[in-house]
């Protein structure tokens, strides 16, 4: 991987950027090998495209246009869902998610109970939240498939949506005593329900519509 070393003057602090970026290669995402901390990725400039898993800063690539799509209809029906039964909030991507000292997450969508509105800070979601949405791409497949997967695992995410717009299959996953297991798998079409979010249904045919 080459990388280029560049300067953040308002923090005063370089970091090594891959260069070019392979969005198929996911090892050209990460910086460098230096373990950074939350401390260190505070100190990113604000809006700087990356998240930190694992230890290592990792790029965001811009999610293309079918990705903003299928984003942008989930996150309205799920909204819809919570705002109409008053049950918490519902945040986007880029929002920050801190579930350990090396891992600040950006998930697409997720969703935090009225029980536990307490982990919301003013920069940042301390805590895992109840529900999250995961929107696959080729950049960050891996990441969300293995990295983010056992980091919600293990923190008690209790209920893990993987969305796959190129098979048009969602996944859902529900956490018992830190330990996800596959609840419901559909593919093109059918019904997808919330254990979380009781009553909450996503119909494929309404979100893979073309």
């Amino acid at each position: 991987m080459t990388s280029e070393a560049i300067l953040f003057p308002e923090k005063n602090k370089t970091f090594l950027v891959p260069r070019p970026y392979n969005p198929r290669d996911w090892e050209d995402a990460i910086l460098d090998q230096k373990t950074y901390t939350s401390r260190d990725y505070q100190n990113l400039p604000e809006g700087a495209p990356y998240q930190l898993i694992g230890g290592k800063l990792v790029m965001n690539p811009s999610p293309d246009i079918q990705h903003q799509r299928l984003s942008g209809i989930l996150e309205y029906l799920l909204r819809s869902f919570v705002s109409k039964h008053d049950l918490g909030e519902v945040f986007d991507a880029p929002t920050d998610v801190q579930l350990s000292e090396h891992d600040v997450y950006q998930p697409d969508i997720f969703f935090i109970s009225q029980a536990r509105t307490e982990i919301i800070g003013t920069k940042r979601i301390q805590g895992a939240p109840d529900l999250i949405i995961e929107i696959l791409s080729p950049s960050t497949a891996y990441f969300d498939l293995r990295e983010k997967y056992e980091t919600y695992e293990r923190c008690g995410v209790r209920e893990y949506w993987l969305v796959d717009p190129e098979r048009k299959e969602i996944e859902i996953y529900i956490n018992h005593n830190t330990a996800f297991s596959l609840s419901r798998k559909m593919r093109t079409t059918g019904e997808v329900s919330s254990t979380v979010l009781e009553g909450f249904t996503v119909s494929l045919d309404e979100i893979f519509f073309s």
